[in-house]
């Protein structure tokens, strides 16, 4: 892998929006996917994300499945209208 973080993905937990932005944050999701709500796209996805971390399968189309996973699962979150998170950071940089 060449870099182990990417753009964002929001998803809805029960009263917030949590953010992914890396390999082990989609397996910590996954873990923590109930297990009556797993079928063959989650063990699909699953698979794949055990390729990215074995140098099999490139992390964009990880992070691209579990995007879709997400979606047709009814929890992807989407923000519009507002500044990421690192422009924010780098704006307040020193504010504290």
């Amino acid at each position: 892998m060449s870099s182990t973080r990417f753009d964002p993905i929001l998803l809805h937990r029960q009263h917030f929006i949590d953010e992914v932005t890396c390999l082990d944050e989609i397996f910590d999701v996954l873990d923590g996917w109930p297990e009556d709500k797993r079928g063959l796209a989650y063990d699909t996805l699953l698979k794949a994300c055990r390729d990215t971390a074995n140098g099999r399968f490139p992390l964009s189309a990880a992070r691209e499945n579990f995007r879709r996973f997400l979606k047709m699962s009814g929890v992807l979150a989407k923000v519009e209208g507002g500044p990421k998170f690192e422009r924010l950071m780098n704006e307040h940089m020193g504010n504290a």
